[in-house]
């Protein structure tokens, strides 16, 4: 069977480009859900059972982050039938942090698309090795708490470290970053690694999300 199809133009589209189109469709209809539930301030069930029913519909983004995760968390919450008041209050954590107070589409200042082409992440971003690599997270991370993250990495054979040094071979930023990232906290660890990497260590900047796409299952 063919994995092409026939795009607007009859042109051919192949499984994979689709595949990314449709992810990127539906991060942004994510966006304004997520948004629209955030609005009063709370999570309740019935929005709760709705995000994962909307999840569930769309069978080929749930490996692909960070749809992963909110499903994995959401499936969690609901594993009982029963929303709780914490389980409400991380969920909306967790749409807050994926919103980032920004919108994709409408290019304003505050998008994630404007926020992390501010920083300064490799391009093209370097395939992710673990053993025996040392990696420094900073920012917040939608995949995990930071122990989290780093048992990830440990668990692959790679080293954590709290700050930049000439042993790292990864800074990787959690989030969506920031365009004021040079003033913020998390910002310092980052500009640490801007320097190392112009006196020529090898040290690369990424995005969760492309550390998150090398985890594998």
């Amino acid at each position: 069977m063919s994995t092409s199809s026939l795009n607007p133009h009859g042109q051919p589209v192949t499984r994979r480009l689709s595949l990314a189109r449709n992810a990127d469709r539906d991060a942004n209809e994510l966006i304004g859900l997520a948004r629209g539930v955030l609005a009063d301030g709370a999570l309740n069930q019935g929005e709760a059972e709705f995000l994962l029913r909307w999840l569930e519909e769309r069978p080929e983004s749930l490996g692909i982050w960070p749809f992963s995760v909110l499903f994995e968390r959401l499936n969690e919450a609901l594993q009982d039938g029963h929303l709780d008041a914490q389980e409400g209050a991380d969920l909306m954590g967790l749409l807050l942090d994926y919103t980032g107070g920004g919108s994709l589409a409408g290019g304003e200042d505050t998008s994630a698309s404007r926020q992390s082409s501010a920083l300064p992440l490799c391009s093209p971003a370097p395939e992710i090795e673990f053993e025996d690599c040392h990696f420094v997270l900073t920012g917040k991370f939608i995949t995990g708490t930071r122990a989290e993250c780093e048992a990830e990495i440990l668990e692959r054979g790679g080293l954590t470290q709290s700050n930049p040094t000439r042993k790292t071979r990864f800074v990787v930023i959690g989030n969506l970053g920031s365009t004021d990232w040079a003033q913020s906290s998390y910002g310092r660890k980052i500009q640490k690694a801007v320097e190392l990497r112009a006196d020529g260590r090898d040290i690369a900047i990424v995005s969760e999300k492309h550390w998150a796409s090398q985890l594998g299952d």
